[in-house]
């Protein structure tokens, strides 16, 4: 009898063997979708938080210029009703947390962060350049 295994066909078998393994720990299949995007003047960084709320974020930036998103929710569902006992009780958690190392143009002194319909949006301002001077005088000598 031969063994059935699930394999991407997209990837070659050894990266297959590689990656899936008890050495090299999946990634947190509950980590929330990141969406990074850039424009002339900016990067945003949109992350999915349903049901999050300002209070449960924590961003900053370390000594390093790297920019840490913390987000932590605790949320009990309780019925304190005295007639009653529990045969299912449910209590929600989740905790995650991001670094992000950021570009050497990134003002950081700017970043402003909001949340909104389930997703924390971070602004990072790009650094303002003065045009640089294409016509200038040559010496000769």
């Amino acid at each position: 009898m031969s063994t059935l295994m699930n394999r991407n066909t997209w990837m070659p078998d050894v990266f297959n063997d590689f990656f899936n393994n008890d050495f090299m720990v999946k990634a947190n299949a509950t980590a929330p979708a990141i969406n990074v995007k850039e424009t002339d003047k900016d990067y945003t960084v949109e992350l999915a938080a349903p049901g999050m709320k300002s209070d449960d974020f924590n961003i900053n930036i370390d000594n390093e210029g790297n920019l840490h998103i913390k987000m932590e929710s605790k949320a009990e569902k309780k019925d304190e009703n005295k007639k009653e006992h529990y045969l299912r009780r449910e209590f929600a958690y989740s905790k995650y947390e991001q670094t992000l190392l950021l570009p050497d143009d990134v003002d950081k002194e700017k970043i402003a962060a909001k949340v909104n319909d389930g997703v924390l949006t971070i602004d990072l301002p790009k650094v303002e350049k003065a045009p640089a001077e294409t016509t200038r005088q040559i010496e000769v000598k």
